[in-house]
């Protein structure tokens, strides 16, 4: 075997080749086998082993100053965790020992007369038992049978997921398979996510990560996974009980197995990656991997004395990226998970880490470049989550192809119009108009469109969502004003208080045939109006697992910790909730058959060749073109958008918003002579109904038409 690691402020560097705990014969519990490496070469030291095979388990000590001051923290009492390891077993448990400083023992208070530990003196108790190990395995692979979807921006429908939480409570997958990446692609998940129509899995992050020391001692976990410990090993805890029994290489084989099987039935797979910070927190934190290999190249600092970590990630410590081993470290794990792994993308969490110069987040940054450049990455779908918390931290529209990003504008504008202004002219007070929402669902050109040449990034560019897994979900959305987040254990203090949420009046779920139930058909409506602007705004839309079906937390918005009934996806039937899943199914139907929906480019209002039809033009509720006064006039509640295939190969598609709290009679509007087929209507629980408006005699139309629209609904309209 040969052995590489970067520690270039290390006087020396050891492999520790681990034994079973069942050959360990060293009364002291050190089940090891030190082997000096040569170096440093560049900072590199490096060796070759004779006889280490698939299933060794093993890590680093590394030697050198202990001047925490300074930022240099070598500390060989720690077992440090290979960063390129392909495999990690066992458990992170926060006893002392785990520590590279010392730090108080909370099973045990000490003696009287003990003295009390140096300020960050280095910790000399042995840390193998309490941390995990890096694993060796085989890298054969026999290729892949089923070739990548390879789908179009154009017709990517992205659905967010956990990988436990997807299938946890999935009674259709045999207990064995639920909460597991067996379980998420078994027939039962692949049936109802291509039915749904969804081309795209994204999943919560995979690679292999640990919970934080206050969860732990609140009795909760990191569900979430935004904690990451390796970044080339997938999470075990994610494969069944056999494949974690049979070892990494079946944990490895189980993971494959998933992405063949999805690729199999035309889905990709997206992961949600974590290169901006690790699991070892602040510098109070744990000593894992890259605190103890080199400290001051790995993890950004402050430059001055003494050394302090600079934190625009909020967890404590933020990966250098001014520093080529880091960005090496991040390509270098990217390209592994697409060759030998088999993915299909990545969305990079708190992505303008990743490009912060030394001057702030820089678009021509060496990352930015490589993920440019690089010929495996070339084919790849990349996304940005385009903020942190350092200074300059927002940049939504400021990444460069080919990246797309997440578009927080669309979220805010589509949950504003729906939810917070009709809450509030419920009590009398003025909305916000609909130059924002109108902006967004013409694809966000204004945040999209700078490039060079203008307009090259296109619609796509822009994720649209409403929900994700950060925040409240589409029937929280509806159903709370205000946060409940009190499971978590920080007295409700987390999350975020910008909800632009509406309960409708009445906080909370109401029971069926109960007071105030009249509100929940309201609601209801109010979710299909949020699922019509996601599904068939211009752009990428992104749809969180569960949204397709009600899913609820209770109200609580930063379920990052909570791996239970509260997080899980709820598959339970129940009526109205098969009839939002119809509803999700037919919009996502619709978008798909029609190019006026899912334009890649954007539209610039110009006449289109035959028939002079412009590709986008807005009108009023009585069929006159909307003029520009009236766009910013909080007092307009009523537009018509009217989009057509750039190609004017297919129909036009009109779409009538009523964002006012009374029926508006809207006048269909005569663009060019044409008919107009009702495709769809918010106010049909199911799309069924369609059936009842083709009998009465509403879903046939003609210029000059005037239409009753009902409060807060959506219809959609086909030309023909």
């Amino acid at each position: 075997m040969d052995v590489a690691v970067f520690a270039s402020h290390a006087t020396a560097v050891e492999l520790c080749l681990i034994a079973p705990a069942s050959k360990a014969k060293a009364p002291s519990g050190r089940r090891e086998r030190r082997i000096a490496l040569d170096g440093p070469e560049y900072g590199v030291w490096h060796g070759h082993v004779e006889g280490v095979k698939a299933g060794q388990e093993y890590g680093f000590r590394v030697h050198g100053p202990w001047d925490p001051a300074s930022g240099l923290r070598h500390n060989p009492a720690k077992l440090l965790v290979d960063p390129y390891a392909r495999a990690i077993v066992g458990e992170l448990t926060y006893d002392p020992d785990v520590f590279g400083q010392v730090v108080p023992d909370q099973s045990a208070p000490p003696p009287a007369d003990a003295e009390p530990a140096p300020d960050h003196a280095a910790d000399s108790r042995d840390s193998i038992n309490h941390v995990p190990h890096s694993v060796v395995v085989d890298d054969h692979f026999d290729g892949w049978k089923a070739p990548r979807p390879n789908i179009p921006w154009s017709e990517t429908v992205i659905y967010e997921a956990h990988v436990r939480g997807l299938t946890k409570q999935l009674a259709g997958i045999p207990e064995k398979l639920r909460g597991t990446y067996a379980g998420l692609a078994s027939d039962v998940v692949i049936e109802h996510l291509r039915s749904l129509g969804v081309t795209t899995v994204e999943l919560l992050p995979v690679h292999f990560f640990t919970p934080e020391e206050p969860l732990v001692q609140r009795g909760l976990t990191n569900y979430w996974g935004y904690n990451t410990l390796g970044f080339f090993a997938p999470h075990h805890a994610y494969a069944t009980t056999a494949a974690q029994a049979a070892g990494p290489g079946a944990v490895l084989a189980e993971f494959k197995g998933m992405v063949e099987r999805l690729h199999a039935a035309g889905l990709e797979v997206i992961l949600d990656v974590v290169y901006n910070h690790s699991n070892e927190s602040g510098a109070d934190g744990p000593h894992l991997s890259f605190k103890g290999l080199d400290n001051t190249v790995y993890y950004l600092h402050d430059g001055a004395t003494p050394a302090t970590y600079v934190d625009v990630t909020g967890c404590g410590n933020t990966l250098d990226f001014r520093r080529p081993r880091v960005v090496q470290l991040a390509l270098d794990s990217l390209r592994y998970w697409v060759q030998e792994m088999g993915v299909d993308g990545f969305r990079f969490d708190l992505a303008v880490t990743l490009a912060r110069g030394y001057d702030g987040f820089d678009p021509d940054h060496p990352f930015l470049v490589g993920l440019q450049t690089d010929p495996v990455l070339a084919g790849v779908k990349l996304i940005a989550e385009p903020w942190d918390l350092g200074p300059g931290g927002w940049q939504t529209g400021g990444f460069p192809t080919p990246m797309a990003e997440w578009n927080d504008r669309f979220r805010d504008a589509v949950r504003t119009f729906w939810l917070a202004d009709p809450g509030q002219a419920a009590h009398g007070a003025a909305g916000r108009g609909i130059s924002e929402l109108a902006t967004r669902l013409a694809g966000s050109a204004d945040l999209f469109g700078h490039s060079d040449p203008p307009l090259m990034r296109g619609p796509m560019a822009s994720i649209n969502f409403v929900t994700a897994h950060d925040g409240f979900t589409m029937a929280d959305l509806v159903t709370y004003d205000f946060k409940h987040n009190e499971a978590n254990g920080e007295g409700n203090r987390d999350g975020s208080d910008n909800n632009l949420s509406w309960s409708h009046g009445i906080e909370g779920p109401i029971a069926p045939d109960s007071p105030g139930d009249e509100i929940s058909h309201v609601r209801r409506r109010s979710i299909r109006n949020l699922m019509a602007s996601l599904v068939l705004a211009a752009g990428t839309p992104m749809i969180a697992a569960g949204d397709e079906i009600a899913r609820t937390q209770q109200g609580n918005n930063n379920a990052y910790c909570q791996d239970n009934e509260l997080s899980w996806v709820n598959w339970d039937p129940a009526p109205w909730r098969d009839d939002l899943l119809a509803t999700m199914k037919h919009l996502l139907a619709l978008r798909r058959a029609h190019p006026a929906i899912h334009s890649a480019r954007f539209f610039d209002g110009r006449p289109l060749r035959g028939d002079g039809r412009q590709d986008l033009s807005w009108w009023n509720a009585d069929g006159s073109p909307l003029v520009d006064g009236q766009w910013r006039d909080p007092a307009v509640r009523t537009v018509q958008m009217l989009r057509s295939d750039p190609t004017n190969t297919s129909p036009g598609v009109l779409m009538v918003i009523n964002g006012a709290l009374d029926q508006v009679d809207v006048t269909l509007p005569d663009d060019r002579a044409t008919a107009w087929e009702l495709a769809w209507d918010s106010v049909w629980e199911n799309p069924s109904e369609s059936a009842e408006a083709e009998a009465e005699g509403e879903l046939h139309g003609k210029p000059g038409d005037k239409v009753p629209m009902d409060p807060l609904s959506v219809r959609v309209y086909v030309s023909r």
